[in-house]
């Protein structure tokens, strides 16, 4: 094949791509929405109300008490949502998992048409991250480390990334600008796409944590929580959304150390030195120094929870701000990655 027709082929297949990531955000939200059903049939079999079903479900969890009138109660038949459920769950894993394949011929025709990494741009770097969040919560989904079920949140910035990579990003494939010819960039690109992407994921399950926290905490209170903190019922327990925020968290941030001190190297060799305080070095640096105060936060006994979650849900915003903001609007010498 042609450069143009590899060219042509990796766009068809990013179209197909976001297609399916979107259709699993629906499947997987499907499965969300029928476990909600499942509980509300199940406290209504017990003689209670979803409200207090939930609490206390959330007092056994935490370990409150004894057994509970919910734990008490009998076992209902399994009410048909909760097949759907569990199709739709099925289903939402296999879009999933067909959209990663497919991303991956996006990216490599991309690279064949290019002849180069395909990283080289900002189209391509939303690509890459955006593919690097839904392959490690694949693989955390089949480790039993995260539910299933998350996906519907996943998909939502994995979809927001690739429709903004495709339309507002999108670069024609060509050869990489003299500057980016180099052994280094490639490495260090490559690692603050690997860590980019875990770091969007655990951007997504601290702020699930945190709506956890709070659906449990107004019930708790006997309140009853309303959208969006409702959404809270059919999230995991808040200690596993925890754990999985951290353990993404204490993976990828040695990436992103590499990534910087990669950077580094690389910049000495183009522009004559090690570290310029350049708006995107900067924002790097902003970006470490957050998640490292997380990761020290959860070393220290007064700011583990909800007050680490928001350290972490701080960090994921200022990679953000990182990439899109300082590489869109702001002029330096990383202006030529737009």
């Amino acid at each position: 094949m042609t450069d143009v027709a590899l060219a042509q082929l990796s766009d068809r297949l990013f179209v197909v791509t976001v297609l399916l990531y979107a259709l699993s955000m629906l499947a997987f939200a499907g499965e969300q929405a029928a476990r909600r059903s499942r509980r509300v049939a199940e406290a209504t079999a017990a003689g209670m109300s979803l409200r207090e079903a939930a609490a206390a479900r959330t007092r056994a969890m935490a370990g409150a008490g004894g057994p509970t009138a919910y734990a008490r109660a009998p076992e209902p038949a399994p009410p048909a949502p909760a097949v759907r459920g569990s199709r739709a769950g099925a289903l939402g894993l296999l879009l999933a998992v067909g959209g990663v394949v497919v991303h991956v011929g996006s990216v490599v025709t991309r690279g064949m048409a290019a002849d180069r990494t395909p990283w080289g741009n900002m189209y391509e770097f939303s690509s890459m991250v955006a593919l690097m969040a839904v392959t490690i919560f694949l693989a955390l989904v089949a480790t039993g480390r995260v539910d299933r079920a998350l996906g519907a949140f996943v998909m939502v910035p994995a979809v927001l990334y690739l429709g903004l990579a495709g339309t507002v990003l999108y670069t024609a494939a060509g050869p990489l600008v003299p500057a980016l010819d180099s052994y280094w960039i490639k490495i260090h690109v490559f690692a603050a796409i690997l860590s980019s992407g875990a770091f969007l994921l655990s951007g997504v399950v601290a702020l699930l944590y945190l709506l956890r926290v709070r659906h449990d905490d107004q019930l708790a209170a006997g309140g009853t929580p309303r959208f969006p903190v409702s959404m809270g019922a059919a999230l995991p327990a808040a200690q596993a959304l925890d754990r999985v925020s951290y353990a993404v968290i204490a993976f990828a941030f040695p990436v992103w150390t590499f990534a910087i001190i990669a950077g580094a190297i690389w910049a000495e060799a183009a522009w004559g030195r090690y570290w310029g305080w350049d708006p995107k070095e900067t924002w790097s640096f902003i970006t470490w120094v957050l998640y490292a105060g997380y990761l020290h936060a959860r070393a220290t006994a007064g700011w583990k929870g909800t007050k680490a979650a928001w350290i972490g849900v701080a960090a994921a915003g200022a990679l953000v701000i990182d990439y899109y903001v300082v590489n869109i609007f702001v002029v330096g010498l990383h202006s030529y990655g737009s």
